[in-house]
């Protein structure tokens, strides 16, 4: 047996003794056992699992919509892009503080992404300037749930509809999430979930496409399947004929047994994600130099994937907490930096300016306790 070899970054702290990563997926015990059942079947690709989990999914989440299971959240967005039917020379609202992954699927179309300035103090998407960037050829707005934080859906739905486009909703981080009552999954055109490795749930890696217009349904499964009709090849009645592009974009039995697992202990899994957030929100308020993110909203529920706090002196607290065994770090980037998005640069964006140098990760997951958060928390309040 060859010797693992860890070629992590040294920035990455490994799981042992009295370190505490910033993530670590979740897999319950139960998972095994599920894997070991649909490597027994005659399916391990997409099969009768796949099915099972879209609706044990959706009927966890509270919506009524239509889940489509893909290979990841990427293959979701883009899935929800082509349904759009977008075009080059298209314009695309998007947020400049997000995974890649949001906006790198738009480039396939050859639109133009137009980057909406981040929100002051949620680093979601700003519907103020949201509306200055709409024109004629708007063709949909899209809005990320930043760390489990739902978006302000009102004033970004009120948008849509008021130029007839749809709303895309990128919910990697914002599984168990609600807005106004309603659940993240159940509100716009489009909502998009993740199921990679150290996301609230896991399949391994996967993802799902919450779709409103039941008319759209089928075109999205011949789509994550090469464009064929598989319902009707596997009924005997395909006509062997494919009319339109279509991608392998599926999920597998493998990977919808791991997320049939996991959504049975999703209420645990937000509950401790919850209450760890709330002791950093108890713990760090009023300090000077520090505030968490979303931290006092009381019309929307935050899923609680990521902590997040905006500090003075980021680097002196990064250094401070990795001394102390903690890591931390900032995850993602604003888009408009990266060179693959260099032709859609703009105007200044002030709000993430202001906070492009602010922002820290804190660890949040199931492998912690609110004991641990504590310990982050004692670390800061001795200062740095």
């Amino acid at each position: 047996m060859p010797k693992f070899v860890d070629t992590r970054d040294d920035s990455i702290l490994p799981v042992d003794g009295k370190n505490l990563v910033l993530f670590h997926p979740h897999i319950p015990p139960t998972a095994i056992d599920e894997i070991a059942d649909t490597l027994q079947t005659r399916w391990i690709g997409q099969g009768p699992k796949v099915e099972l989990f879209e609706t044990a999914f959706r009927d966890a989440i509270g919506s009524t919509q239509h889940p489509v299971a893909v290979g990841s959240c990427t293959d979701a967005m883009h899935l929800a892009y082509l349904l759009c039917d977008l075009k080059p020379g298209d314009e695309v609202i998007v947020p400049v503080f997000t995974c890649t992954a949001t906006n790198i699927p738009l480039l396939y179309h050859g639109v133009k992404i137009r980057f909406a300035d981040a929100q002051p103090g949620t680093l979601n998407i700003d519907p103020d300037h949201v509306r200055t960037l709409v024109t004629d050829r708007t063709k949909a707005i899209v809005c990320v749930h930043y760390g489990g934080l739902p978006c302000d859906m009102d004033p970004l739905q009120a948008i849509a509809d008021e130029i007839g486009v749809p709303l895309i909703e990128d919910a990697a981080q914002a599984v168990g999430a609600s807005y106004k009552g309603r659940p993240i999954g159940a509100i716009s055109d489009f909502t998009a979930f993740s199921f990679q490795a150290i996301k609230h749930i896991t399949t391994g890696d996967g993802g799902m496409l919450m779709i409103r217009d039941p008319d759209l349904v089928s075109k999205s499964k011949r789509i994550r399947w090469f464009g064929i009709d598989r319902e009707a090849k596997q009924g005997g009645t395909w006509e062997n004929d494919i009319r339109e592009i279509g991608y392998k974009y599926q999920m597998t039995d493998i990977g919808a047994a791991m997320g049939l697992a996991a959504l049975k202990t999703l209420d645990e899994t937000l509950t401790l994600r919850k209450s760890i957030l709330a002791r950093y929100v108890d713990r760090l308020a009023g300090m000077d130099g520090i505030e968490v993110v979303g931290a006092h909203f009381k019309d929307r529920v935050h899923a609680a994937w990521l902590c997040t706090v905006l500090v003075d002196r980021r680097k002196d607290l990064e250094r401070k907490l990795r001394s102390k065994s903690i890591e931390s770090g900032q995850v993602h980037f604003r888009n408009d930096r990266y060179s693959v998005f260099s032709d859609f640069r703009e105007a200044k964006l002030p709000n993430m300016d202001a906070m492009e140098e602010r922002y820290l990760v804190l660890p949040l997951h199931t492998q912690m306790s609110v004991a641990d958060a504590d310990r982050v928390c004692d670390v800061i309040q001795s200062g740095w």
